[in-house]
C-alpha cells in the first residue's frame, strides 16, 4: 500500500509541474516562432521591411506559413458567390449566359459605321446588358476548390484609347461583380489621349454616380499602351496589380485563384486563361484548354504543349515560359522591383518578352491558372492608327528586348530578321545596368532550363520545308488560290496565274517544316475540322502544334494528305471548291502538283 501511495503522489507531481511549466514553455516558443514567422512573412501584403523573403528564388516555393496574429493564414474558404451563381441561372435576355448577337437586317448600317472605328460589332455591345451573365466553362475541379481566407488585395489596371462605351464598361462590371468586393481595392482606368466625346465628362459622371471604387487617370498626350499600363501602375496602391485590356469581361469566381499563388510567393506572375469574346456577335467560348506560351525567331507569340505532368494535375497552375500578353497579375512592389516596363518601349510590342524573360532571369516565375478565366475581344482588324512619327517602333522594341536579355540567341533574330542590325534600340545602358544589379541569369539559362523544349517545335534554325510554289491540279489546269483571304474563311479554285498574265491571286503556298501549309509569308495555315466527306477546308491562323493542321504529300500518287481526318485534298472544279474526301488514288480531282518539292525531306517525313 505504502509502496502505491508513493507511485501515485510522484504522478500527481509529475502531472502537476507539466501543468504549469507546459503553458509557459509554449507560450516562449510560440512567441519566438511568432516573431520568425513575423519577419519572414511581413510585408507580403503591406510591402512591409521584410518583403523579400524570397531571396533563394526558388522555382516552386513552400507553402505559405501561418501567422498566429490571424493577419496571414493557411485556412481555405469557398469564395464562390452561390447566390449570384443561381441568379444569374433565370437570366435571360440578348446576350445573356455568353449567347451570341443575332441583329435585323434593319440595323447593319448602323452595325458597320461602329465597326469601322472599333474592329468589332459595337452595335452587338450596345445590345446587351453591361453585367451579363456568362457561361461557366471551368475544368469541373475548379468548382470545388478553395482558396486562402485571407488574400491580397488588387488594383485592376485598364488602359484604353477610344474604347467603346459599353465595352468598357461592360469589363468594368465584369470584375465587379464577379469579384469578392474586400479583395478588390480599386479599378484604375487609364484613358490614353481618347478623343471620343462620351469618354470624358460622360465616362467621369457614370463611374461617380455608379461605381465609386473606379478612378480615371488620364495621360497628357497620347503614350501607347505600355507606357499607359505604367501610367495605371502607379496610380494603383493595393498589394496585387492585375492588367486588363479594356474589351475583356472577367469571368466567375476568377480572382481567388490569381491572388492565392502571389499570397504564396511574392515573385509569382499569374495569368488567366484568355477566352475569345466573338468581334462579329460577342458568343463567349474557350479559346482552348491549356498550352504553354513562348516564340518564334521572328518574335511571333506561339504556344507550346502542356507537358505530361501539367495534363495529370489539370486544373493546377503551370509554369509558362512566356506570357501572352496584357492579362496578368503580379505583387506591386515586386513589378517596380524588376523596373516595371522598359520605359524605352514605345506604344505596343515585345513588353510580354520583356516582362518574361526578366521574370525568369532574375528570380521570379510566370504561371497559367486554369481556375481563372476572362475573357477578351480579338478585333477583325486595329482601327487606331500607329502615330507615323514613331516609325517602325515595333522592330525597334524587338530589337531593344534581345540586346538587353537575349545575349548570343539575339542574332537567331536578327538571322531572320536582318534589318534589326541596323535600327537604333536607344540608350539600353539602364536596362543593362537593372539586369546586372538583380543578378539576372544568361538567357541561355531561361531556354534550357525553362524553354527547353522550345527548340523542337521553333528551331533557332529551322530545317528546309517539305514543297513549295503553286499548287496545281493536272486534270483541270487549275490553282488551289487564297486570294489573301483571312482566318475563317474558305477559298477555292482558280485558272493558273503563270498561265494567265497579269491575272491576281495568291498561288504561291508552302508545306513547312512545321508539317502545315500555309500561303507564302504568311501566317494562316489550311485547317480541317471534322472528317465528314465534303468537309469544307479554311485558312484559320497557324499555331504550328500540328492536329487539324497537319498535312503530308505522296509525291508518287500526287495526293495532300490530313493526318487527323485521314483523308485527301478533293475538288470539284466546275464548282471551284475545294473540300476533304477519303483518299482514292484513281481520283483525277485528287491531284496535285507542287511547283517544287524536297524529295529527301518528303521521304524522311
Amino acid at each position: 500500500m505504502r509502496r502505491n501511495a508513493v507511485t501515485l503522489f510522484k504522478c500527481l507531481l509529475l502531472f502537476g509541474t507539466l501543468m504549469v511549466a507546459g503553458p509557459l514553455t509554449l507560450k516562449y516558443l510560440f512567441s519566438g516562432s511568432e516573431q520568425l514567422l513575423g519577419r519572414e512573412s511581413a510585408g507580403v501584403f503591406d510591402n512591409g521591411p521584410g518583403y523579400d523573403r524570397r531571396a533563394s528564388r526558388e522555382i516552386d516555393p513552400p507553402p505559405l506559413p501561418a501567422k498566429l496574429d490571424g493577419k496571414f493564414s493557411v485556412k481555405r474558404k469557398d469564395w464562390h458567390n452561390y447566390a449570384q451563381i443561381e441568379e444569374d441561372t433565370k437570366r435571360a435576355g440578348t446576350g445573356e449566359h455568353g449567347t451570341a448577337v443575332i441583329l435585323p437586317p434593319v440595323d447593319e448600317a448602323i452595325k458597320q459605321e461602329l465597326y469601322k472605328v472599333n474592329g468589332f460589332n459595337a452595335l452587338a455591345s450596345d445590345k446587351i446588358s453591361l453585367n451579363r451573365s456568362l457561361p461557366d466553362i471551368r475544368h469541373p475541379g475548379c468548382k470545388t476548390k478553395q482558396y486562402f481566407e485571407k488574400l491580397p488585395t488588387a488594383s485592376i489596371v485598364i488602359p484604353f484609347h477610344n474604347e467603346h462605351f459599353t465595352t468598357l464598361l461592360r469589363t468594368v462590371w465584369s470584375v465587379i461583380r464577379n469579384s469578392p468586393p474586400e479583395l478588390v481595392k480599386e479599378i484604375v482606368l487609364v484613358d490614353d489621349d481618347s478623343d471620343k466625346v462620351f469618354l470624358k465628362a460622360e465616362l467621369d459622371d457614370y463611374v461617380k454616380k455608379h461605381v465609386p471604387k473606379v478612378k480615371v487617370v488620364r495621360a497628357e498626350k497620347r503614350e501607347g499602351l505600355i507606357r499607359a499600363r505604367l501610367i495605371g501602375a502607379k496610380a494603383a496602391t493595393a498589394d496585387v496589380i492585375i492588367f486588363l485590356d479594356s474589351h475583356c469581361e472577367a469571368s466567375v469566381n476568377w480572382l481567388p485563384p490569381l491572388l492565392e499563388p502571389i499570397a504564396e510567393d511574392r515573385k509569382t506572375v499569374v495569368c488567366p486563361f484568355i477566352d475569345v469574346i466573338d468581334y462579329e456577335n460577342f458568343a463567349y467560348r474557350a479559346q482552348d484548354e491549356g498550352a504553354r506560351g513562348s516564340f518564334d525567331w521572328e518574335f511571333y507569340y506561339k504556344r507550346l504543349p502542356l507537358l505530361p505532368e501539367d495534363l495529370k494535375r489539370m486544373p493546377e497552375p503551370f509554369k509558362s515560359p512566356v506570357m501572352a500578353g496584357g492579362l496578368f497579375a503580379m505583387d506591386l512592389q515586386y513589378f517596380w522591383e524588376l523596373g516595371g516596363y522598359d520605359p524605352g518601349l514605345d506604344v505596343w510590342g515585345g513588353e510580354q518578352y520583356e516582362l518574361s524573360f526578366k521574370v525568369w532571369q532574375c528570380g521570379g516565375r510566370i504561371i497559367d491558372i486554369p481556375c481563372s478565366r476572362v475573357g477578351h475581344i480579338y478585333r477583325a482588324f486595329s482601327p487606331i492608327p500607329n502615330p507615323p512619327e514613331l516609325g517602325d517602333f515595333i522592330s525597334r522594341n524587338y530589337k531593344r528586348v534581345a540586346e538587353v536579355w537575349m545575349d548570343e540567341y539575339k542574332n537567331y533574330i536578327y538571322m531572320r530578321r536582318p534589318h534589326y542590325k541596323n535600327l537604333d534600340p536607344g540608350d539600353i545602358s539602364e536596362q543593362k545596368a537593372l539586369r546586372e544589379k538583380l543578378g539576372c541569369k544568361p538567357f541561355k539559362w531561361f531556354m534550357e532550363e525553362i524553354a527547353f523544349d522550345q527548340p523542337k517545335k521553333y528551331p533557332p534554325e529551322e530545317p528546309p520545308d517539305y514543297a513549295m510554289g503553286e499548287l496545281r491540279n493536272p486534270v483541270s489546269n487549275l490553282c488551289v488560290d487564297t486570294q489573301f483571304k483571312g482566318a475563317n474563311e474558305r477559298f477555292g479554285l482558280s485558272p493558273c496565274i503563270k498561265d494567265h498574265q497579269g491575272q491576281g491571286g495568291e498561288q504561291n503556298f508552302v508545306l513547312t517544316w512545321h508539317k502545315d501549309l500555309r500561303p507564302f509569308k504568311r501566317t494562316v495555315c489550311f485547317d480541317v475540322s471534322a472528317k465528314q466527306p465534303g468537309t469544307p477546308v479554311v485558312l484559320y491562323h497557324c499555331h504550328s502544334m500540328q492536329g487539324n493542321q497537319q498535312w503530308k504529300y505522296d509525291h508518287r500518287t500526287m495526293q495532300l494528305y490530313h493526318m487527323v481526318t485521314k483523308n485527301c485534298l478533293d475538288s470539284n472544279p466546275d464548282m471551284h471548291e475545294l473540300y476533304m474526301n477519303p483518299c482514292n488514288q484513281q481520283s483525277g480531282t485528287q491531284k496535285w502538283k507542287f511547283e517544287h518539292i524536297n524529295e529527301t525531306a518528303i521521304l524522311a517525313y
